[in-house]
């Protein structure tokens, strides 16, 4: 079982730190992965970078709001940022921001897969308007979505110091203008404010073990 001290000491940026009081209040273990979620989410790119930004970095990030419907935790919300890393083979990611509004699934994502999970409220709805505020910070995100649905899947590697998680994805998209209005220690500076290319996606999503090399997980 890992300890609170274990628990809070995932690397990310100032706006996923977590208080004592809310380690405090995190369940004693976590359902093991990998977890299977249907979920909806607007996702977005952009070209701005935290400081210092990792070696061999692109500058792009990837961000998105995620509603998952369902989970090993029962359902629940998600903001993330994820930096596009160079390496071969499927796209991977360093996660440096991450915020959800369950407490179990801060800590599973903690010491399952060193995702530096924070805590968060939301209000909204991922494929219209959301608004996210943390401890110190906040994120306003406004959707408008055109075109045909389309069906997409795809793998994406997820790589926390020293871990490397599959993450499978597989569902339909829908072309997006999405406007963001992000502030805070960094994400003013990093997530910033204006509008992006991006998405709506609505299908599943299977968080495989950390170190996974297997991508021939079902759907559910």
């Amino acid at each position: 079982m890992a300890g609170t001290e274990a628990v809070g000491s995932v690397f990310g940026v100032p706006e996923t730190a977590v208080p004592a009081e809310v380690l405090h209040r995190l369940p004693a273990s976590s359902p093991p992965p990998p977890w299977r979620l249907p979920a909806r989410a607007v996702v977005w790119l952009g070209t701005g970078l935290p400081r210092p930004a990792p070696a061999g970095a692109w500058p792009v990030t990837v961000a998105a709001v995620v509603d998952y419907l369902d989970s090993p935790v029962g359902p629940y919300r998600e903001v993330f940022a994820g930096i596009l890393l160079r390496r071969l083979g499927p796209p991977t990611l360093q996660v440096p921001f991450i915020a959800v509004d369950s407490l179990p699934s801060l800590r599973a994502g903690r010491v399952h897969w060193s995702l530096p999970k924070a805590l968060a409220a939301f209000a909204g709805d991922v494929g219209d308007r959301v608004s996210v505020a943390g401890e110190g910070w906040s994120i306003e995100v406004a959707v408008r979505s055109y075109g045909p649905r389309l069906p997409a899947a795809a793998p994406v590697l997820s790589a926390q110091g020293d871990r490397r998680t599959l993450v499978t994805v597989r569902g339909t998209v829908r072309a997006a203008r999405v406007t963001v209005d992000a502030d805070g220690p960094t994400l003013g500076g990093w997530l910033g404010h204006g509008r992006h290319a991006g998405f709506v996606a609505s299908g599943h999503v299977v968080v495989h073990p950390a170190g996974t090399r297997r991508t021939g997980i079902r759907w559910a």
